[in-house]
C-alpha cells in the first residue's frame, strides 16, 4: 500500500471519529435542554415494558375513555396500555415552552360568577297591526275629491280625507228632513225622525254632520270622509273619479304612535323567553338611545327557513323616532341572575359530537377534556360537568394543541403495534379528507389475515396507499356486502378497493384474489 494511500484511510477514520463525537454532543445537549420546538416528547425505551404494571387501557383520541382490557374502543380503534410510570402523562403533551409562547397560545381561569338567562340578538321595527284603520265608505259612489293622495301620506286625526257623491247618502239626508218637518198642522213623528237619523248613521254620517244637517236644513250633495287616527297613509286604493263600493277599501292608515319591535330568538335560546320579560332595544340609526319595554307576545311557531322564534316587544313612539323595517340590537332578560362554573366561551371546541376543552397544567403542560355545557351569556359558558374551579383552560391556540394531541395519540398507537407485532404496523383507520375525496377510486393490495364472515370485516396487511396517504399496516376492514369474502381465505393475497362511509372510515367494496383481473 502506498504512503497517500495509507494517508487517506487514517483521514477517513479520524472524520468518522470526529462525526460521531460531534453527534453524540448534539444528543446530550437536546437532552439536556428538551425536545425541538413544537415536537412532542418522546416516549420512554420500548426496553423492559414488559416488566411494568399496566393501570388500564385507553383510546387516547377519546379524552377520559378507560377500559380494564384490550380490545377496541368506541371508536373502532386499537386501544393501547396506561402503565403505572406514566399514568399521568397520556391524555395530554408537553410543548416547549418557547413554542407556547410563539404561537401565541392564552389561557383563562375557570371561575365562579352569575349568569342570567338573557339573550342577545337582532330584530326589525314593525307598525303595530292593532293600530291599522281602515277606510270604507258604506254606500255606493264615486269620489269627487281626494285630500290624501299619495302612499305615506302623513294625516291627522280628524282631517278630511275625501268628498264621496253617493245618492243613496243623499236620499237619506233628505228622508231625514222631511221627518224633521213633519206633516203640515201635524205634530212631529218623533220614532219617524229617529229611524231616519239611524240609517245615516249606519251609512257613515257621523253626529257633527247630523247635528249640521240639522242646522241648515240642507242637504249636501257630497259627503265627507274624515281620518280615525293620526298617522300615514299605507295603501290607497281610490283616486280622483273612481267609483267605490260599500265592499271596497277606500285607504289603510297606520298610526304609528306605537310600534312592535320583533325579535328573532335562536332555536337553541328559544326556551329562555317568555312573555313579560324586559327588553331593551337599540338602534344602529340612533346611536346612544335605548327603549325599554317588555315583551308582547311570543310567537307559537319557529321559523323553518332561519330556525328561531319570534318574540314581539311593543314600544311607544315619541316623534316617530323608530320607523317600519328598522334593523334593532335587542337584549331579552329573563329570570334571576345565579352563581355557575363559568369559562370563556372562545375556549370550548364543539366536534359536532361532544365539547371540550384543552387544560392547562403548567410547565408546558396541556390534555383534553369532555366537558358539558350550559347557558351561554356575555361571551361565558356555564360549565355543568368536566372542571373544577381553578383550573386554566387555553382560550387562544387550542385548535393547534388539539392537533398535537392527536399527532401523538396516533404516534402511540403505532408504537404499541410494533412492540406488540415487530415489523407489522397497526393502525386505525384516518377519517375521510377532502384530498382523498378527490382521488377517485382508492386500491390496495395486501394479504388475508383473517376473515369474519358474520361481522362482515377482514384483517389485511397492506402495503402503502398513496390515494389517502396511508402506510402499509395491519387492520380490521368492513366490507360493503358480506358476499365478497365468500372464497377469500387466509394467506391469500389480494387487491381491493375502498370507498368512504358515512361516519368517516373506508369500507371494503371490491375485493379478489391478486392476478386475477380488477375487483369487482
Amino acid at each position: 500500500m502506498t504512503t497517500r494511500g495509507k494517508l487517506f484511510i487514517v483521514g477517513g477514520v479520524v472524520a468518522a471519529l470526529a462525526l460521531a463525537a460531534a453527534g453524540y454532543f448534539v444528543f446530550v445537549e437536546s437532552r439536556g435542554k428538551g425536545t425541538t420546538a413544537g415536537a412532542v416528547q418522546p416516549a420512554a425505551p420500548a426496553s423492559g415494558r414488559s416488566e411494568r404494571k399496566i393501570l388500564y387501557w385507553t383510546d387516547p383520541m377519546i379524552p377520559g375513555f378507560r377500559s380494564d382490557k384490550p380490545g377496541k374502543s368506541p371508536m373502532g380503534m386499537d386501544m393501547v396500555p396506561v402503565y403505572a410510570d406514566e399514568s399521568g402523562q397520556r391524555g395530554g403533551i408537553t410543548i416547549d415552552p418557547r413554542v407556547v409562547e410563539n404561537m401565541g397560545v392564552r389561557t383563562a381561569a375557570v371561575e365562579k360568577g352569575t349568569i342570567s338567562s338573557h339573550v342577545d340578538t337582532v330584530g326589525y321595527v314593525k307598525p303595530d297591526e292593532r293600530r291599522i284603520e281602515v277606510v270604507q265608505s258604506r254606500a255606493a259612489g264615486w269620489v269627487e275629491r281626494l285630500s290624501a293622495r299619495a302612499v305615506n301620506d302623513p294625516v291627522k286625526k280628524g282631517q278630511p280625507l275625501l268628498e264621496i257623491y253617493a245618492p243613496d247618502l243623499l236620499a237619506a239626508q233628505e228622508e231625514f228632513l222631511l221627518t224633521l218637518k213633519g206633516a203640515p198642522g201635524a205634530e212631529r213623528d218623533t220614532a219617524l225622525v229617529e229611524a231616519a237619523r239611524r240609517r245615516l248613521q249606519l251609512l257613515g254620517v257621523s253626529e257633527g254632520q247630523i247635528r249640521r244637517l240639522e242646522q241648515t236644513g240642507k242637504a249636501s250633495r257630497r259627503i265627507t270622509l274624515y281620518s280615525p287616527v293620526t298617522g300615514v297613509v299605507s295603501d290607497l286604493g281610490v283616486r280622483e273619479g273612481a267609483a267605490v263600493s260599500p265592499s271596497q277599501p277606500v285607504m289603510s292608515l297606520l298610526d304609528l304612535s306605537t310600534v312592535w319591535v320583533i325579535a328573532e330568538v335562536p332555536e337553541n335560546q328559544s326556551a329562555w323567553v317568555a312573555q313579560g320579560d324586559k327588553a331593551e332595544v337599540r338602534l344602529p340609526s340612533l346611536p346612544g338611545k335605548a327603549f325599554d319595554g317588555k315583551v308582547d307576545y311570543v310567537y307559537p311557531e319557529l321559523s323553518a327557513g332561519t330556525r328561531t322564534l319570534k318574540a314581539r316587544v311593543r314600544l311607544d313612539n315619541p316623534g316617530d323616532m323608530l320607523k317600519p323595517n328598522m334593523f334593532a340590537n335587542v337584549r331579552l332578560s329573563g329570570g334571576a341572575s345565579r352563581e355557575a362554573l363559568l369559562i370563556p366561551t372562545e375556549a370550548v371546541i364543539y366536534t359536532g359530537k361532544r365539547s371540550v376543552v384543552i387544560v392547562a397544567d403548567g410547565q408546558g403542560r396541556f390534555h383534553p377534556v369532555d366537558v358539558v355545557t350550559g347557558e351561554e351569556s356575555g361571551g361565558k359558558t356555564q360549565i355543568l360537568k368536566g372542571l373544577e374551579e381553578g383550573q386554566r383552560v387555553v382560550t387562544s391556540g387550542q385548535f393547534l394543541i388539539d392537533s398535537e394531541a392527536n399527532l401523538q395519540a396516533g404516534m402511540e398507537r403505532l408504537e404499541s403495534a410494533r412492540e406488540a407485532a415487530p415489523g407489522m404496523a397497526a393502525a386505525p383507520a384516518p377519517a375521510a379528507s377532502a384530498g382523498a375525496a378527490s382521488t377517485g377510486v382508492i386500491e390496495g393490495h395486501g394479504t388475508v389475515n383473517g376473515v369474519d364472515m358474520k361481522a362482515g370485516t377482514v384483517n389485511l396487511t397492506h402495503g402503502p396507499i398513496q390515494a389517502i396517504g396511508w402506510p402499509g399496516m395491519t387492520m380490521d376492514f368492513p366490507v360493503q356486502d358480506k358476499s365478497l369474502l365468500s372464497g377469500i381465505k387466509p394467506g391469500v393475497r389480494v387487491d381491493f378497493r375502498l370507498s368512504p362511509s358515512a361516519d368517516g372510515q373506508y369500507a371494503i367494496v371490491a375485493i379478489k384474489p391478486a392476478g386475477k383481473g380488477n375487483a369487482k
